[in-house]
């Protein structure tokens, strides 16, 4: 018998972490003859997964939930055992702060895209200017474009207003970049799918998307809609964790790989601690802008040079119940980027969250750094804290200092998909097939940022990896 195949994922994030739990499933469950191996370049697992836990409250420093309709994370959570601990966040009315006001934000809407007209009528979030604007996209032939971004997109459909007062503060919240620059292909490729096949958006929607029916009042108070999102009782770090002790001694921290060298057969990775790992099949788990390094002989990587990163900061403030003078019935509120304010949303953390405070306190978690705003992520704790404190005093009226705080900063951590970034992935994945046959690139710089999508990256990258060693 030869000695096994070896391989190395690299980047302890959730989706090295998935890849790794995937292969050594499948290895042990085939009896297969390889082996695999983890490396880290930090000292912890998880990326940007972290929860700190302190006096009772359950704070998330990155992500604070996942999809429940997206399958692959799911999926890992049954598989690890962990469904017991899984809650759903409470569900409320969220907001929208338009010229240092809070609206609610308009019923029967899908991502800011209205599905019911009534609501968006008699909305004061737009102008009658803005509302009748945003009627031309009953009219409006289809777009001739393929790719394009976001914003060009939104603003010929539903003009300006609608795009800067709903649209934008909710897209942009989840990529932390300038819809302006992102691209439609590769962040809502069903918006452009809907208007291709209905033209008008809001007929689209309406059509597969139709309203849930309202539960009959029986004296009793209908139910309240269920969440979409799941995180776990004592925070996501609780995934990581599992699979951190599932994987055992495969994992190494403080061991990236510096630089990877193809051989005649396999390839020598050479680690910041000085050793040389030999790998016939490897899985870069790391951000995109690792490989021009990593593979400095290529090429083919230059590419992702035209892929920037934004960076983000969240400030967590936990508060006694008594400090907020306002208290609003709902989970949070998105900020109008035409506004002065610098936090770009706040969740009401408690009310979101049942499990993420004790009896009787508040937890609040505000973001900061737009896109034309990065430089507020390297201020210091407590410019950042008296920042968010000004902007919460102007909606929630709070005047005690919180009981503590925690920063939590992200730098270049939030990959733009900018126009055309489908097709850049596809000509590196296309390359490397050619040039570094083996290896596999995965993670939220690619096919989505999401925590199930990157398990699914994960899980993909494994396919990839068993068909070719089965080669």
């Amino acid at each position: 018998m030869g000695e096994n195949k070896k391989i190395l994922i690299a980047g302890g994030g959730i989706t090295g972490l998935s890849a790794a739990y995937y292969l050594q499933k499948e290895i042990a469950e085939k009896d297969l003859p390889y082996e695999v191996k983890l490396v880290e370049a930090g000292s912890r697992l998880g990326g940007k997964i972290k929860t700190v836990r302190r006096n009772g409250f359950v704070i998330e420093q990155g992500p604070d939930s996942f999809l429940s309709r997206k399958q692959p994370a799911v999926k890992l959570t049954d598989e690890l055992g962990l469904r017991d601990q899984l809650v759903r966040n409470g569900t409320g009315q969220s907001y929208i702060l338009v010229d240092g006001k809070l609206h609610k934000m308009p019923k029967g809407s899908f991502m800011g895209v209205p599905k019911q007209i009534r609501p968006f009528l008699f909305s004061g979030l737009f102008s009658p200017a803005g509302k009748l604007r945003a009627g031309m996209d009953f009219v409006l032939p289809r777009s001739k474009q393929g790719d394009q971004s976001l914003g060009a997109f939104f603003r010929r459909r539903f003009g300006n207003e609608l795009v800067e007062n709903l649209i934008e503060p909710l897209l942009s919240g989840i990529y932390a970049g300038n819809i302006d620059d992102m691209s439609i292909m590769a962040t809502f490729p069903n918006f452009y799918e809907l208007e291709q096949e209905h033209r008008s958006l809001i007929k689209g929607l309406r059509e597969t998307k139709p309203e849930q029916p309202k539960q009959k009042k029986s004296g009793k108070t209908s139910e309240k809609k269920q969440g979409m999102f799941f995180s776990f009782k004592n925070g996501l770090e609780t995934l990581v964790e599992q699979l951190e002790e599932t994987l055992g001694d495969i994992v190494e921290r403080n061991a990236g790989v510096d630089h990877i060298e193809k051989k005649e057969h396999g390839y020598h990775a050479l680690l910041s601690n000085g050793d040389v790992y030999k790998a016939d099949a490897v899985v870069m788990a790391t951000p995109h802008y690792t490989l021009p390094k990593v593979f400095s002989q290529y090429d083919m990587f230059e590419q992702f040079q035209d892929i920037p990163s934004t960076s983000v900061a969240n400030v967590a403030l936990a508060f006694d119940e008594s400090a907020i003078k306002q208290d609003i019935d709902g989970t949070g509120f998105v900020v109008s980027r035409n506004s002065d304010y610098r936090i770009t949303a706040c969740t009401w953390t408690h009310k979101k969250w049942p499990n993420a405070a004790p009896e009787g306190k508040a937890l609040v978690r505000c973001y900061v750094g737009k896109p034309d705003d990065q430089s507020v992520v390297n201020l210091s704790d407590e410019e950042i804290t008296e920042i968010v404190l000004n902007d919460l005093n102007k909606t929630m009226n709070i005047t005690q200092k919180p009981e503590f705080s925690v920063i939590s900063r992200w730098s270049n951590a939030m990959p733009q998909y900018t126009v055309g970034h489908n097709e850049r992935i596809a000509n590196v994945r296309e390359s490397m097939r050619k040039e570094l046959p083996g290896i596999f690139i995965a993670g939220s710089s690619y096919e989505g940022v999401g925590i199930p999508d990157c398990i699914g990256q994960g899980e993909q990258a494994v396919a990839g990896v068993l068909a070719f060693l089965r080669k």
